[in-house]
């Protein structure tokens, strides 16, 4: 007769091997999976809101509130996206055929600097103003055929992103329906204490609220400020320069200033007073403030992690994940520092005792 211990055993690694087994299965899919977990998660609210207006009808209910995540996300990512690819490649043809130089732009601020900047260049080793120009003109043209590449693998790859597109939809529908029995079973079936599964749960639905609420908001808020600020001084390709600032909206302090910044010093270089003005108080006092001012009103401070945590996470996630890390990042540490608190403990004494001091044992004298 089996013992109880190897039935154990033999169960434990049964089991591992058919999770490792379905997650094999899962992972060419994971992002489709990933984003209808959080966008269940961001509009769980809504959902109950109106599943309490139309409590027999659970069906309905999912549906309408999928049809409205439709309408106010995924729409306007998708004409975004359209648009942005668009121009991506009109700048691309421009560079290679030479129509847009942007060597000859640097070479027309370089030329316009004081004698003391000057002098900084050439102690950076940067005096060679033609090799400078060339590798700034080949950053550019490699920075814009990348962006080009992707897009246009986006269109060969249509069957596989509609697909995985239609994956997502389909999985939020019944994440939204059935996510509150799905999470209970979870809870149960994880051999943990009640109360640390409540934490961890609790976390993990925090950040990644916080995360697409917040993160994502202030992105696309400062990356449409910026497009609209280029457009009005007369930047080409103003939907391709928001989305970069979005993106470099997600590093503290500079962010969407690396790409304005620039723009507002060629500006004054030139003698374009008007437009370098405008450029940099727009993007000092608007672009600026607007992660001061929205992200503690839509993050606050429930995620409860150092600014260089959520900055050194965010980058890892999207070197690991791609585009998807911008969430899984930040919610991996948090569960990492979650994890760990539960078996901190909670407070840190402010003072230690310091050690009973030891008799220091005398010296025999010596004789002369």
């Amino acid at each position: 007769m089996t013992s109880p211990s190897l039935q154990n055993k033999v169960f434990l690694l049964l089991l591992s091997a058919v999770t490792l087994a379905f997650l094999a299965v899962l992972w060419p899919f994971y992002e489709a999976v990933f984003w209808g977990m959080a966008l269940a998660i961001l509009f769980t609210p809504l959902h109950q809101r109106l599943l309490k207006r139309m409590p027999s009808r659970r069906n309905l209910a999912a549906l309408t509130t999928l049809t409205l995540c439709l309408v106010v996300v995924i729409l306007p990512l998708a004409l975004i996206g359209v648009s942005l690819a668009q121009e991506a490649v009109h700048i691309y043809d421009r560079l290679r055929s030479g129509e847009l130089d942007m060597g000859a732009y640097f070479q027309q601020v370089v030329a316009a600097m004081p004698a003391w900047a000057s002098g900084v260049l050439d102690r950076l080793g940067l005096s060679s103003v033609a090799a400078l120009q060339q590798k700034v003109s080949s950053a550019a043209l490699q920075a814009s055929q990348l962006i080009a590449t992707r897009a246009l693998n986006i269109g060969q790859n249509t069957f596989q992103f509609l697909v995985s597109f239609g994956i997502m939809l389909y999985l939020l529908f019944f994440l939204l329906r059935d996510g509150p029995r799905l999470g209970a079973r979870i809870r149960h079936a994880i051999p943990l204490d009640e109360d640390h599964k409540r934490k961890l749960s609790q976390k993990f639905t925090t950040v990644v609220r916080a995360t697409v609420k917040g993160n994502i908001v202030v992105a696309a808020s400062q990356g449409l400020l910026g497009g609209f600020i280029f457009a009005v001084v007369g930047i080409q390709g103003p939907v391709l320069w928001g989305v970069l600032m979005a993106f470099l909206s997600l590093l503290p302090a500079v962010g969407a200033g690396l790409i304005w910044a620039p723009v507002a010093i060629y500006f004054f270089a030139t003698g374009a007073l008007w437009q370098a003005i405008t450029l940099t108080a727009f993007g000092i006092f608007v672009i600026g403030l607007v992660d001061n001012m929205l992200r503690p009103v839509l993050v606050g401070k429930d995620t409860k992690m150092p600014d260089y945590v959520v900055l050194i996470s965010t980058l890892g996630g999207m070197a690991l994940f791609g585009l998807s890390g911008f969430v899984i990042g930040p919610v991996i540490a948090a569960l990492f520092i979650a994890t760990w608190d539960l078996f901190a403990p909670s407070e840190i004494p402010q003072t230690v005792p310091a050690r009973a001091a030891r008799p220091v044992p005398k010296l025999p004298e010596v004789e002369r």
